[in-house]
């Protein structure tokens, strides 16, 4: 899952990238709205952590341009200007939630958590999907009440593809969800990733919970309880 950070203070902007990669997140990094555009354009935004004061364009002429171009990702502001009337321009120029500068990480986390869990519809943390459970506070996965161990990079793509079942999705989304921008990767990782998570999750070849759809990439079943 990927979280765009626009920020144009450096401390803050590589604090951010560090303790959210911790926590298991693929950060994107924009230091203005210009830019922050672009990497919305090219890439799948779970949520954006926005700053107000920016160059070129600034926090609320991002958030109202992101509305104006019907991107209903969640938007967190996180900005050093205080007093109420800056907190309902922001929230009326379309942002979701607002965090005054300075922050303890652990709130903006809870905060990043809650709007997570609002914009996927989900109150709960389990994804159910026939007799595949997966349990995003334990990171516990079991088919058929028996737990399943899997690597981080396993958990990941199963995680994105129960978020998102019957969506077709390309090699390079699920790369997107692995990886940094800039990090380089193997060509077949992959398909090595989706291999054993069908050999694990499904031994006896009986669900067949992943499709692969030739030259447009895969799909996670709705499977029947």
């Amino acid at each position: 899952m990927r979280i765009l950070v626009v920020e144009d203070d450096q401390e803050i902007q590589g604090q951010l990238q560090r303790k959210l990669g911790h926590l298991g997140y693929q950060v994107s990094v924009a230091e203005d709205g210009v830019e922050a555009l672009f990497y919305l354009s090219e890439y799948e935004i779970a949520l954006a952590i926005v700053d107000l004061g920016l160059p070129r364009m600034d926090g609320m002429q991002l958030i109202q341009q992101l509305r104006t171009n019907n991107h209903d990702l969640p938007v967190l502001i996180l900005t050093a200007r205080t007093g109420w009337k800056s907190k309902v321009e922001g929230l009326n120029s379309g942002a979701d939630d607002y965090l005054v500068k300075p922050f303890q990480f652990e709130e903006l986390v809870a905060r990043v958590s809650a709007l997570l869990r609002r914009s996927t519809g989900r109150t709960k943390s389990k994804l159910q999907i026939g007799p595949i459970c997966l349990d995003l506070s334990s990171q516990i996965i079991c088919v058929n009440n028996e737990e399943v161990n899997l690597t981080a990079f396993e958990f990941k793509v199963l995680e994105y593809f129960m978020m998102n079942p019957q969506k077709i999705t390309s090699k390079f989304t699920l790369i997107d969800q692995l990886y940094g921008v800039d990090e380089e990767t193997e060509s077949n990782v992959i398909e090595v990733i989706i291999a054993r998570l069908r050999k694990k999750l499904d031994p006896s070849g009986t669900l067949q919970p992943i499709e692969t759809l030739r030259g447009r990439g895969y799909r996670f079943r709705q499977l029947a309880d």
